[in-house]
């Protein structure tokens, strides 16, 4: 029972919540210990707010959870958590989560309830409305961004803004295709993906995958950036988004693994391999 309470607050998805370390990172404050704490703070603040989401998405989404041939192993839709223990843990969470509020700043806190109502919000409407849902999905990582620049209180470049944009679009869009991929031929399936088709997925990946290796590659090359870290070397690290971004597509269309870009990336040795290269990269050209 306790690997499903894991999988109902779906503790390998507070991986997303990783990004709000990279302001820290990229304003060359890794090392500062209070800033790495009160980002750590962040990120566990983060964790709580997303299972809080997940939980009250479960519970609105059981009976179309149910007939999906993937998501009918959820917790709540197969029957090994009730609804009511489901709405025991939202709660409990809630209680965690309220008190850690009243530790960081302002603006912080305003876009971290931002993102839960926008969260709620899909759950509740947005991801039955075409285009908009992709959108919605994707501005998660851009507010996980901002808000880790926020709590510290530093600026980000608008390249790097740009290039989260665009690649937390580019998953948004695989992991509709994924799910359409899957039901493609049933009648039971959640409204919106009648709406799309694989060939337009498809040509949505392609421009969120131009706009990312597009937008990255002007950051690496920017004055802002050469200035800031005092080297040309940083558009070497475009290598590595070019692999992760080929290898994603690769394990949707070769290894059917699009639908969860958690799994896919955390399950698979080439990403795993290629994130930890470029984090070294970047850290050693920025700190050393």
């Amino acid at each position: 029972m306790i690997k499903e309470y894991f999988k109902l607050i779906r503790v390998t998805q507070w991986i997303k919540n990783l990004f709000i370390f990279v302001p820290l990172l990229f304003a060359k404050k890794l090392f500062f210990n209070l800033d790495f704490i009160i980002v750590v703070a962040a990120f566990l603040q983060f964790c709580l707010a997303s299972s809080i989401i997940y939980v009250i998405n479960d519970i609105i989404d059981v009976e179309a959870d149910r007939i999906h041939p993937v998501k009918q192993n959820r917790p709540i839709a197969s029957g090994k958590i009730s609804i009511r223990n489901a709405y025991i843990i939202a709660v409990f969470f809630s209680i965690l989560f309220i008190p850690g509020l009243f530790f960081f700043n302002f603006y912080y806190i305003s876009l971290l309830i931002f993102y839960i109502v926008l969260n709620i919000a899909y759950s509740l409407e947005l991801k039955h409305i075409v285009i908009l849902d992709i959108l919605t999905l994707a501005s998660g990582f851009v507010i996980r961004i901002v808000a880790g620049a926020l709590v510290i209180s530093v600026t980000i470049s608008n390249w790097l803004i740009l290039s989260t944009l665009f690649v937390s679009i580019f998953l948004a869009v695989i992991k509709r295709r994924s799910e359409l991929a899957i039901v493609a031929d049933s009648d039971k399936t959640r409204k919106v993906l009648k709406q799309y088709s694989l060939n337009y997925l498809d040509q949505l990946t392609t421009i969120s995958a131009t706009g990312l290796i597009v937008c990255y590659a002007l950051y690496s090359v920017s004055e802002r950036t050469i200035q800031n870290f005092h080297t040309e070397n940083f558009i070497f690290t475009i290598i590595f988004v070019l692999y992760g971004v080929f290898r994603y597509m690769y394990l949707m269309h070769n290894k059917n693994k699009g639908e969860n870009p958690t799994d896919a990336i955390i399950k698979d040795s080439g990403m795993i391999i290629n994130i930890i290269c470029y984090v070294l990269t970047v850290v050693y050209l920025i700190y050393f």
